[in-house]
């Protein structure tokens, strides 16, 4: 329990930190606006879903674990606008098992092969422990979808199973970001493949718990593709974006 507290303690301090909700809606402001949706897939603390809401969008925050989705509620289930769901997103409906750390609620993940490719490619990672397991009910993009309607933004941060929330998804949108972490870039790679089926995109990124864009351009399919098989510029992970591009 001490080390689960801890570790929430921890998430709103580095998510919730003083200037972060201004870098982030300047980050974000080119991709969502008034009465935009946006689907926030792995909400943890909510700080990008405040992000989002401040933008005057209308938010689905989806949040598995529980003792964060309490969090989640209490720092932004009031904010007009915001949907809080306790679920998974994955490829399929139905119920999942996800492993869970206390001390990092952030690596809790549902990608049980990601967890031992993580520790033996990211030094960073390697401290981590997953302690239990519990089963949590998932949905799909394509559900929420139905729900909600098509979102403009769908912010993706789901620990290594971001190819298989990319599953459940059988439309293109406008425009959207997973997160990389190295030693698992695959899992990016993946994405790119997914999204290139359902459409035509171009390709920036954002390192770490950065706020700018990596690259001065969006790049191509293949140049993305490229950057990831090169190691990402050694970032221990970050967020690739994917805007749509015009026919």
């Amino acid at each position: 329990m001490i080390r689960r507290h801890l570790g929430l303690l921890r998430s709103l301090v580095v998510y919730w930190r003083p200037g972060r909700q201004r870098g982030l809606r300047r980050l974000y402001a080119p991709f969502v606006g008034p009465g935009d949706l946006v689907f926030d897939v792995g909400a943890h603390v909510g700080d990008r879903s405040a992000a989002f809401a401040s933008l005057g969008a209308r938010v689905v925050a989806l949040e598995p674990q529980p003792h964060v989705a309490s969090w989640l509620r209490r720092i932004v289930g009031r904010s007009e606008g915001v949907t809080i769901r306790e679920v998974a997103v994955g490829g399929s409906e139905g119920t999942a098992r996800m492993a869970m750390s206390a001390a990092n609620p952030t690596v809790s993940t549902l990608a049980h092969g990601w967890r031992e490719r993580l520790a033996a490619g990211n030094a960073s990672f390697r401290g981590v422990r997953w302690e239990r397991t519990i089963e949590v009910p998932v949905t799909t993009l394509d559900a929420l979808i139905s729900e909600f309607g098509v979102p403009r933004f769908c912010k993706v941060d789901v620990e290594g199973h971001e190819a298989d929330v990319l599953a459940g998804l059988s439309r293109a949108i406008d425009a959207l970001s997973v997160e990389f972490v190295a030693g698992t870039l695959e899992v990016a790679q993946a994405c790119i493949d997914r999204l290139e089926y359902l459409g035509r995109y171009g390709y920036n990124a954002v390192v770490g718990e950065g706020r700018r864009f990596h690259f001065d351009r969006w790049l191509a399919p293949d140049e993305a593709r490229e950057w990831l098989a090169r190691g990402a510029d050694a970032a221990s992970s970050g967020d690739l974006y994917a805007r749509r591009e015009v026919p």
